[in-house]
C-alpha cells in the first residue's frame, strides 16, 4: 500500500507542475498577444507621414483635385 501512496503523491506533484508551467506559457502568450496587438493598433507614423506629403505633392502639382486630396487624406488617417 505505502509504495501505491507515493506513487499516488509523486504523481500529483507532477500534475501539479505541468499544470504550472502550462499557467506560465499561457500568461506569456498572453502578454506576447497583447504586444502584438498593441503594435497592430498603432500605425506607424513615418509612413502616414510619408504618404500625406506625396499625397500633398501631387496635389500642388495639380494630378489630384481638392476632393481628390481630402478623400485619399482621409483614407490614410482613418
Amino acid at each position: 500500500m505505502r509504495g501505491r501512496g507515493l506513487a499516488l503523491a509523486a504523481g500529483y506533484r507532477m500534475g501539479q507542475r505541468r499544470a504550472e508551467e502550462q499557467t506560465a506559457q499561457a500568461e506569456a502568450y498572453g502578454q506576447q498577444g497583447a504586444q502584438q496587438t498593441a503594435q497592430a493598433a498603432a500605425p506607424p507614423t513615418e509612413d502616414v507621414t510619408a504618404q500625406i506629403e506625396k499625397l500633398s505633392e501631387l496635389h500642388q502639382s495639380g494630378a489630384l483635385t481638392d476632393e481628390e486630396f481630402a478623400a485619399a487624406k482621409k483614407k490614410i488617417l482613418g
